[in-house]
């Protein structure tokens, strides 16, 4: 039975083995599957591959018995209410039918084999895989007919077809042809979506309305001058919306066109026997979970069951699911926004040579750095996808206080990741940058605050007097005041009003009379506060139950908190599962010491800052004021040192100790 993990049991154990690459496709119409089937479950049997398709049919044979479970447990009351749900879906998801856009899908034949056989004609009629033994990434026509198809290990491959011929992979004579082909796709629609360098949807609604032709003599046209520009040649489909062009041009595979006209009857005639396995966002695990929990294979089906699926499924599921059923898909030509993300990654021979693994590492850095760069695009954040030589998949991710795309920049990052997880025999190594932001927006170059900007100046002035905020500490013990002092004469004082020195604005402490860029970045502590769980540092237990008081004073009123580690206080940062910060998410590994430093800086100004504006609100009660901890004892002031005598200036710098009586 499809679902439940091989053991070797049986007779015919191959028939429970379902991967990724027992699924047919174009061009593998005669092929013996079982045979195939019997030949990668052979092949594969006892390896890292194998064991790790175990676990995950296990997983799958786990979902479908927790839905057979829900199902079961479903009354009569239950389906008749979901009945009427799944009947008002149907209404309203019909209503929203438009047969009024004429859709193209277009979709390369074999695209990296006919590069191939297009540069080099001696392999024209041969069984070609472009790949390696390790994975085979597109096989031509002649080796599919063996079972041979992309997605597939080479070593599968050969003992499919012995006469295989393989040849390396060359993307940069991919992309080039692509480039060809879209040139072609944009005097049909100057907006068409690329999905990949060899698919591609256009709107061709305008183009046939104003050339007075149809959808098939827009297909034919356009085949016809793709094979006159490239030499290659395409399959496409035309229907009213994407879903179903794209199922249509993988019906006259290679080289041919399916048009499916605008009319409902035809539509729903054609999705009504279609397999749902066809059908994009519908893979292998979702086809098992439908076909042995509610015996769901056609689209049909969809509808015939749809109160189950309203029943067992969230409801953008079952309404994409119903959807599916009627036929429909989008219409409308997608927005054009700023991408998520931007990747690559590559598949080698298991390896756990660590030389070998960096330098794979810096070809990956290249490849990003040069692809953003290209789409004049910065990121933030930077994920290391590793997959092992047990085929377990890894993604460790770093946000980056500034927007990157050099190669410099990801490789600093990236080499900790990758030096972090080592010893360990990968066979497939990846990197995406995502949180994009365009190249030419000034303000990605700085987004995470640093605690100077919290302690800033008009005018490069003495800027803080006898009433500025007074904040006092007794987590060490000594019962001290100190004053925020600024870099310039910070050992002078002014008497500015408190009220006029900040602003608050944007949760950020901004002097009046300066620009939130314009401020000194020499300020930047060298030696920043600790308190508590603001370190940077996972707690213990321990730790987790130490307490401090902080007091702060501000015209005249004092406040305290205590500063605890307790989950129940939101401002103390500690580093969950060792590397996001447990107030906003930002994720930090534990190689990345400075940056952890940096960013425990900005919570502490931020909390500074809150408990500023909490004693700013009002008179605090006599409990409260019973908690100052400023000792009585005039305490001398500390001599600092010159802002000359050294680069860098230490934190406590920008706190002048004090005593005040109330």
């Amino acid at each position: 039975m499809a679902g439940t993990p091989p053991d070797g049991g049986g007779d015919r154990p191959w028939e429970s083995y379902h991967t990724a690459y027992t699924n047919a496709k174009a061009g593998m119409e005669g092929v013996d599957k079982e045979k195939v089937q019997k030949v990668i479950y052979e092949m594969s049997k006892g390896s890292k591959y194998f064991e790790n398709e175990q676990r995950k049919e296990a997983i799958t044979k786990q979902k479908i018995d927790h839905l057979r479970a829900q199902c079961a447990k479903l009354t009569d009351n239950d389906i008749s209410h979901f009945q009427k749900v799944a009947e008002h879906k149907i209404l309203e998801l019909e209503a929203s039918r438009d047969l009024s856009k004429i859709w193209l899908h277009t979709d390369m034949d074999a695209f990296y084999a006919t590069v191939e056989i297009l540069e080099n004609p001696s392999l024209k009629g041969k069984p070609l895989a472009v790949g390696s033994m390790s994975m085979i990434a597109t096989a031509s026509y002649e080796a599919r007919k063996f079972g041979v198809r992309a997605a597939m290990p080479g070593f599968i491959g050969c003992k499919l077809c012995p006469e295989l011929v393989f040849v390396r992979p060359n993307f940069e004579r991919y992309t080039y042809y692509s480039e060809l082909t879209r040139k072609v796709f944009q005097r049909y629609d100057p907006n068409f979506v690329a999905t990949s360098l060899d698919e591609a949807y256009l709107n061709i609604t305008k183009v046939c309305f104003d050339r007075g032709i149809t959808g098939e003599e827009v297909a034919t046209e356009l085949r016809g001058a793709i094979h006159q520009e490239t030499g290659l040649t395409c399959s496409a489909g035309v229907a009213p919306n994407r879903m179903i062009a794209k199922v249509c041009s993988d019906i006259n595979k290679p080289n041919g066109q399916f048009i499916l006209p605008n009319d409902q009857e035809a539509v729903t005639t054609f999705v009504s026997t279609l397999p749902i396995r066809k059908i994009g966002g519908i893979g292998k695990v979702t086809e098992q979970m439908l076909r042995q929990v509610l015996g769901i294979s056609t689209c049909q089906e969809m509808l015939q069951k749809a109160s189950f699926l309203c029943a067992l499924f969230s409801e953008s599921s079952a309404d994409f699911f119903i959807s599916v059923g009627l036929g429909l898909g989008g219409t409308e030509t997608p927005e054009q926004r700023l991408r998520k993300s931007i990747s690559c990654e590559r598949t080698f021979r298991a390896t756990d040579d660590c030389s070998m693994l960096f330098e794979k590492l810096d070809s990956l850095a290249d490849n990003l750095a040069d692809d953003m760069q290209k789409e004049c695009l910065k990121g933030r954040t930077l994920t290391l996808k590793l997959k092992t030589a047990a085929f377990e998949v890894r993604t460790r991710a770093v946000t980056t206080q500034n927007y990157i795309n050099s190669k410099e920049d990801i490789l600093i990052y990236a080499r900790k990741l990758l030096k972090a997880e080592l010893p360990l025999s990968l066979r497939l190594m990846g990197l995406r940058m995502s949180q994009l932001r365009d190249e030419k927006d000034d303000s990605s170059t700085q987004t995470q605050k640093t605690l100077d900007r919290f302690f800033r100046t008009p005018d490069n002035s003495n800027v803080i007097g006898a009433n500025s905020p007074s904040i006092g500490n007794t987590t060490g013990g000594d019962n001290y005041c100190t004053n925020v002092m600024t870099k310039v004469d910070y050992l002078e004082h002014d008497s500015m009003d408190d009220q006029a020195l900040f602003l608050h604005e944007k949760n950020l402490f901004v002097p009046e009379g300066r620009s939130s860029d314009n401020y000194n970045n020499d300020a930047a502590s060298s030696n920043p506060l600790m308190c508590d769980g603001v370190g940077g540092k996972e707690l213990d237990d321990d730790s987790s139950s130490s307490k401090g008081t902080h007091t702060v004073k501000f015209d005249g009123q004092l406040t305290s908190s205590n500063a605890t580690t307790s989950s129940s206080k939101p401002d103390q940062l500690f580093w969950i599962n060792g590397y996001i910060c447990s107030i906003c998410g930002f994720e930090l590994p534990p190689g990345f010491e400075e940056e952890r430093q940096e960013h425990s800086d900005f919570h502490l100004a931020e909390m500074l800052q809150q408990e500023e504006a909490v004693d700013s609100t009002g008179p605090l009660s006599k409990e409260r004021l019973a908690e100052r901890p400023c000792s009585s004892t005039p305490t001398p002031k500390k001599k600092l040192k010159s802002s000359k005598e050294g680069k860098h200036i230490p934190i406590d710098a920008f706190f002048h100790k004090v005593n005040k009586n109330l």
